[in-house]
């Protein structure tokens, strides 16, 4: 009896013993997890595995100034039917057969690419498909995993597909799924669409403030591990996704709308290569509209490259900037006078010609209304002959060498490098040897307009959370002044005279009278500007780059703006003034009609000053 109990109670230890190894095997794992493992396991969370899916946040929207929607992620979902799904075979195959024909007609209906009897034949074929035995010897299903549509269909689209005969009961009953896949969609088209951008097959931002706010729009992704359920692998979250925040920009639809037209009528009459346009608010810097249209093969226009931030060499409309460093120092005044003769005037080895060629006398105010190229080399050069640097440092100091900050991904800096012979020197008056972005040009004038102080253009107002502001942008000064008073007041004075004098203004009227950049219902000031295209290592005599650059209305500026057109083909005279000019004149008038700055008197629309 008594050894019974001593056997039972060494069983008992025994039992005991080996649930308390148990219980610290146990410990030690958690230990070691919990204190030397930490990071490891940490780890395995934040980097997804094998088995581990991401979830996708919801990017976030690019709205216009007036909440419109520039960019928005819609739902989109690619249609698959599994039909190896197991409820399909049984009964002798009788409940696919039953309803083919009435899913073959529904996605005919929804989905019009393709007719009843092909998507019957697609669905049968898949259906009897022999899959034969896994490596088990165990028979597989039969069937396959069929896409039904090559491209993503609308939420109303799905919803229609589900409501469809046997798809209405669900994947396991008909094998029907959706592959959430959202598109991202423009709903203006075109309409600024190289400077929003675009985004790559993984979603990821590639081009314009698509690309520059990637983090803010794409948000943060989840988490998800794959377990099966219910004999079905299901996605379960471990992290959700934070969506990402909208962007609001500063740019305008219809301002965007009205911009377009006027630059795609420009470029259909010309066939010049591209065009670019900007509008800018003068006083806040905000960037109401900007187009960037390109030549296909075809004839037409579209977006493809972002001009407004790329280099180029800006041809006369530099003669302001020029004028305004050597009126600025005290070299000259705005009454000096240089002869100009018809045949072109040699300087060293460089012959410089007048667009306009004839043998008189114009004074500084005269040249800049008629952009003689002879006139401003001489100027530069009696102002900084052997003095380049200081014509250089003189326009780092007016703000012309900053770099325009700008949201668009790519911007290039401006190139002004000091001349190495008085012959640079010479061309640099008139605009080459140098190199700025229309961006650049528009923010120098944009400081005249906005009596000296140049101030950053920019295109991003807030970053949104919803209803809260997460991040806000506002004006930002540059150059508090750009140069005396009496020096903005000399340049604003020629800018007059480019747009009015009718005698000798480029952008004023053609030689039957008829308008340029004149406006009857908003004054408008500005300069061309005429380059030849350096290609094949010279000056090209007939490829042109044309310009025109101005503000209104011209005694209390809302608004800058520039247009420029590349290599116009259709006919033999180039004229800046009556193609650039009459685009910016075109935008100037249907701008402020929309901005509110007119009333309508009789049958006709008057400037209020006052308003």
């Amino acid at each position: 009896m008594a050894d019974n109990r001593q056997n039972t109670i060494l069983r008992f230890a025994i039992v005991f013993l080996f649930i308390a190894a148990g219980f610290v095997v146990v410990l030690a794992y958690i230990v070691r997890i919990q204190w030397f493992e930490r990071d490891k396991w940490l780890q395995v969370v934040d980097n997804p595995k094998p088995n581990a899916t991401v979830i996708d946040p919801q990017r976030g929207n690019i709205l216009d100034c007036e909440g419109r929607l520039l960019a928005s992620s819609i739902p989109g979902y690619y249609v698959y039917m599994d039909t190896r799904v197991p409820a399909l075979h049984q009964g002798g195959d009788t409940l696919f057969y039953r309803y083919v024909d009435s899913i073959a007609i529904g996605l005919a209906r929804i989905l019009p690419e393709k007719t009843a009897t092909e998507y019957k034949a697609m669905m049968v074929r898949s259906f009897n498909t022999r899959n034969g035995k896994n490596a088990k010897g165990q028979q597989r299903e039969n069937g396959t995993y069929l896409k039904l549509c090559p491209h993503r269909v609308s939420y109303i689209q799905k919803r229609e597909i589900e409501q469809l005969p046997l798809f209405r009961r669900g994947y396991y009953k008909s094998g029907i799924q959706f592959d959430d896949q959202p598109q991202r969609k423009k709903p203006f088209g075109s309409l600024a669409s190289r400077t929003i951008g675009t985004i790559l097959a993984n979603g990821k931002g590639n081009t314009g403030l698509e690309k520059t706010f990637e983090d803010e729009l794409h948000g943060i992704d989840g988490l998800a591990l794959r377990e099966r359920m219910g004999g079905k692998w299901e996605n379960v979250p471990v992290r959700e996704a934070v969506n990402g925040y909208d962007i609001v920009t500063t740019l305008d639809a219809n301002l965007l709308d009205i911009t377009e037209t006027a630059l795609r009528g420009c470029l259909e009459r010309t066939q010049a290569d591209w065009g670019c346009c900007i509008l800018m608010e003068t006083q806040s810097g905000r960037v109401r509209a900007i187009c960037n249209l390109d030549r296909n093969t075809d004839g037409t226009y579209s977006e493809k490259a972002n001009h407004a931030v790329t280099r180029v060499e800006p041809g006369s409309t530099f003669k302001t900037i020029a004028m305004m460093a050597a009126l600025d120092d005290g070299k000259i005044e705005l009454t000096d006078t240089f002869e100009v003769y018809s045949k072109g005037w040699t300087y060293l080895d460089a012959t410089h010609r007048d667009a306009h060629p004839k043998d008189t006398t114009y004074t500084m105010r005269s040249a800049l209304a008629v952009s003689s190229n002879i006139a401003f080399a001489k100027m530069i050069l009696k102002s900084y002959d052997k003095k380049a640097s200081k014509f250089v440092d003189k326009l780092q100091n007016m703000g012309i060498r900053d770099s325009v900050y700008s949201e668009i991904p790519g911007a290039q800096k401006p190139r002004i490098d000091i001349p190495r012979d008085a012959v640079t020197l010479s061309r640099m008056a008139y605009g080459y040897s140098v190199e700025l972005t229309p961006m650049q040009i528009l923010t120098f004038y944009n400081g005249i307009a906005n009596d000296g102080k140049m101030i950053r253009p920019y295109i991003v107002e807030r970053v949104m959370d919803g209803e809260e502001v997460i991040r806000e942008f506002d004006t930002e000064t540059l150059k508090g002044s750009m140069c005396r008073n009496s020096t903005l007041r000399d340049i604003k004075a020629g800018l007059h005279d480019v747009v009015w004098d009718n005698n000798l203004g480029t952008a004023s009227v053609n030689p039957w009278r008829q308008p340029k950049a004149q406006s009857k219902l908003v004054p408008i000031a500005g300069k061309t500007g005429t380059a030849q295209l350096f290609r094949n290592g010279r000056y090209q005599t007939r490829e042109h780059r044309m310009t025109f650059v101005g503000y209104f209305p011209e005694d209390k500026p809302q608004y800058t703006c520039i247009c420029m057109i590349e290599h116009p083909k259709n006919y033999g005279l180039y004229d800046a003034g009556m193609d650039c000019g009459k685009v910016v004149r075109q935008i100037a008038e249907r701008t402020i009609v929309y901005a509110g700055h007119y009333i309508i008197k009789g049958d006709s629309l008057v400037y209020e000053k006052n308003k």
